[in-house]
């Protein structure tokens, strides 16, 4: 069980490191809303490999049949080391190629708030929190942290 979760977690997490490393080199030319869908595409393919690792250990290693429980643990060994290589990428992404990564992000927001036409005030409160957000992502916990990419989604979508 251990090499079938090791080999496609590693298999996940590659997918997801390059990646990202690809989407990060374009992003300036794509633009960060773009660089979002291909950042997400390559998710939903990097955790195919979830399927794939327990359809292996079905297969390979257990004989044919599989339990919930085992094929339940065999995912979330892949699903852990894949998440494990894109939080390690994504720190060495972000503190050596990409540390002005907040303000292209905060930029980008405010620039959706001005063109969907938000009032002086909501463009200030929306700096504010761009401003706390920024304070907050040099917290490298706060980055590892799930909430903050869910948070990042929110804000871009928001219009207050």
């Amino acid at each position: 069980m251990r090499k079938v979760i090791l080999v496609f977690g590693l298999i996940s997490g590659a997918i997801l490191s390059a990646m990202m490393m690809g989407s990060v080199l374009f992003a300036d030319r794509i633009g960060l809303g773009h660089s979002y869908i291909v950042g997400y595409t390559s998710m939903v393919l990097a955790f195919l490999m979830v399927y794939f690792g327990i359809r292996s250990y079905r297969g390979n290693v257990s004989g044919g049949t599989v339990t919930f429980g085992k094929a339940f643990v065999v995912g979330l060994g892949i699903t852990l080391i894949a998440c494990a290589c894109y939080v390690a990428t994504w720190e060495v992404v972000y503190n050596n190629f990409y540390p002005d990564f907040m303000e292209k992000y905060a930029s980008s927001v405010m620039d959706k708030a001005r063109a969907s036409g938000a009032t002086q005030a909501q463009l200030d409160a929306k700096a504010l929190e761009m401003d706390k957000m920024k304070a907050m992502y040099r917290n490298p916990f706060y980055r590892m942290h799930g909430r903050s990419s869910r948070r990042f989604r929110w804000v871009s979508c928001s219009r207050s």
